[in-house]
């Protein structure tokens, strides 16, 4: 017997966290925690978010959080300093309204492509945020598909790492694809790759790319066999959309019948959307943890979104009912 969100609620209110749930919106993507709200059964607390004529947040939060468990759901995505400088202020306010709990629920961390020092005299902002996070008043992030998953080893305060591969899963026998590989589009997304591959029971490839520039590739060559097979891209994001274009030109180059693409995280900056209309890949599959702009959304625009506002509902339930997270770590 399924059950019920409410069943779920009665039950975490017996047996979990004992302070209320109470779940707050940012306004980074309003569409996402409503929806999540809605898996939950519960309303989005009443707040009152908007900015001073300067341009400061402005923000209080209405509802009575006094010893609640607060999950603040808030991306850190373009514009990433204004969102992420909300979440702060969001999570100060909780702090100093006495919630007992703070959870920062952010779908997608900004700053994660900058973990480590790759040149001299740079920093490492991936672990700037944790700290900013943790300093602010965070008890818990919950986030989706981080760059690199040494980001988690940056806090000290838990955090529950989520994948979109349960949705992506569900929705691929959909496409009606053969025997598909699963292509990485570089070396550091082997492990992703291979993942996706071991649940489907396929085999893996590599794109080999020579980068100009931080934006740029200049070359691209593929690793492993795809002649005569369905190519899907998995990565974690896509911003310019360069390295994906060229991979799918070099894939049907080395005989892939079609070429798919999965991206949790859809930056779609600058000229990505035109790149992915003009471009050979059939579909660019992304997640909802990013508002697509309307253009992205247009037909002809090959991008379809799949919504991962149950996984992170269903990670909130586990954490406010103190029941195990791990099966959602697939």
């Amino acid at each position: 017997m399924t059950e019920s969100a409410g069943d779920r609620q009665c039950r975490s209110r017996t047996h979990g966290y004992a302070g209320a749930l109470k779940v707050i919106g940012g306004s980074s993507n309003p569409d996402l925690a409503a929806a999540i709200a809605r898996n939950l059964g519960v309303p989005l607390s009443e707040a009152t978010l908007d900015r001073f004529r300067d341009g400061e947040v402005r923000f209080q939060i209405k509802d009575n959080v006094r010893g609640a468990d607060a999950f603040v759901i808030q991306s850190t995505s373009p514009p990433v300093n204004e969102n992420l400088m909300e979440l702060l202020i969001m999570v100060d306010a909780l702090k100093r309204a006495s919630a007992a709990r703070i959870n920062a629920v952010i779908p997608y961390y900004g700053y994660a492509r900058q973990d480590r020092k790759d040149r001299p005299r740079v920093p490492i902002s991936a672990k700037l945020v944790a700290d900013l996070l943790t300093v602010a008043g965070v008890h818990r992030v919950i986030c989706m598909d981080l760059h690199v998953g040494q980001i988690q080893g940056f806090f000290n305060i838990p955090v529950d790492h989520l994948y979109a591969t349960p949705v992506v899963l569900d929705h691929l026998p959909s496409l009606e694809l053969d025997r598909p590989v699963v292509v990485s589009p570089d070396a550091g997304g082997v492990e992703r790759a291979r993942a996706y591959g071991k649940k489907l029971g396929v085999g893996i490839a590599v794109m080999d790319k020579r980068r100009g520039s931080d934006n740029e590739v200049e070359t691209m060559h593929v690793v492993g066999d795809v002649r005569g097979r369905p190519a899907v891209i998995v990565d974690d994001i896509v911003d310019s959309a360069g390295t994906l274009v060229r991979a799918a030109e070099a894939l049907h180059e080395d005989g892939a019948t079609r070429v798919l693409a999965v991206c949790t995280h859809a930056v779609l900056s600058g000229p990505a959307v035109e790149r992915i209309r003009n471009g050979r890949l059939e579909r660019l599959i992304v997640g909802d943890t990013i508002p697509l702009a309307p253009e992205a959304r247009a037909p002809g625009s090959k991008i379809e979104v799949l919504s991962v506002a149950s996984l992170f509902a269903r990670a909130i339930e586990s954490v406010h009912g103190e029941d195990s997270v791990s099966s959602l770590f697939v």
